[in-house]
């Protein structure tokens, strides 16, 4: 068992959770319960917190990088929030120990990349608020879209989550093209807003906002108008503020006019 000031390296999920467990905080754990909308029919309801803030949960990922793959779904599952955070980034992490420029064409690391996103999707719902989403999509699901994998099909995968009927695996088709974008691809940004356009959720609405104007900054702000003419006068005000945000004041006037 380790002490809240050991930073040597976990050896086991059991260290993580009690270590975790460990840096409660009554304080912090008030604000983030109100913060995360986890009242009676909020977005979060019933959601756990400890109370952590996320660079107390990236150091204790970070100290628990080599622990197996294997056991990592006991974080993922994990009651409290902070904790399943760290298994997310603790996915992060070893996925991007594969990405580097000499790996991103080796047999082992597609292998093993492609291991690591079956096991994000399959516990994806546990993912279960919009900084889980966030702190994880972009940085695993994205950044594979843009590389070499062994599964058959990207597209069926990126649509069975954006048809998927759990909000955070929809927020996940979205939110990771913040990745493909910043990598010069804009067709999955363009495809994903256009299939969420008309939700009804409101943190799919920002998502999908942030995700264009992330597009039309790293890709074409041309491109971002070409979206915007075609669907300004039928997306939600807040889509829409979203995507304008780095414009003008008089292109955000007449986008918002339209």
């Amino acid at each position: 068992m380790k002490n809240k000031n050991d930073f040597s390296k976990f050896v086991s999920t059991d260290d993580v959770v009690t270590h975790m467990e460990s840096l409660r905080d009554e304080e912090q754990r008030q604000h983030l319960i109100r913060f995360f909308k986890t009242g009676k029919g909020q977005y979060g309801e019933g959601d756990e917190f400890l109370g952590m803030k996320v660079p107390q949960t990236r150091e204790v990922a970070k100290m628990a990088i080599d622990l197996p793959l294997k056991d990592i779904p006991e974080l993922l599952t994990n009651r409290f929030h902070e904790i399943r955070l760290c298994g997310l980034l603790i996915l992060v992490g070893k996925f991007e120990r594969w990405t580097t420029k000499r790996l991103q064409d080796n047999k082992e690391a597609v292998k093993q990349r492609d291991e690591i996103l079956r096991m994000y999707l399959k516990y994806a719902e546990y993912a279960n608020n919009w900084d889980l989403v966030d702190l994880s999509a972009p940085k695993i699901l994205g950044r594979w879209l843009m590389l070499p994998t062994h599964l058959i099909n990207k597209t069926a995968i990126m649509d069975g989550l954006a048809q998927s009927e759990n909000l955070w695996r929809q927020r996940m088709s979205m939110v990771c093209t913040w990745t493909t974008s910043r990598d010069g691809d804009p067709s999955w940004c363009l495809r994903y807003a256009e299939m969420h356009l008309h939700h009804p959720h409101d943190l799919m609405h920002k998502a999908v906002g942030w995700m264009l104007r992330e597009m039309g900054k790293q890709v074409s702000i041309d491109l971002l108008r070409g979206f915007l003419d075609l669907h300004a006068s039928e997306m939600p005000r807040t889509t829409l503020r979203y995507a304008i945000e780095k414009m003008s004041d008089d292109e955000r006037r007449y986008w918002m006019n339209r």
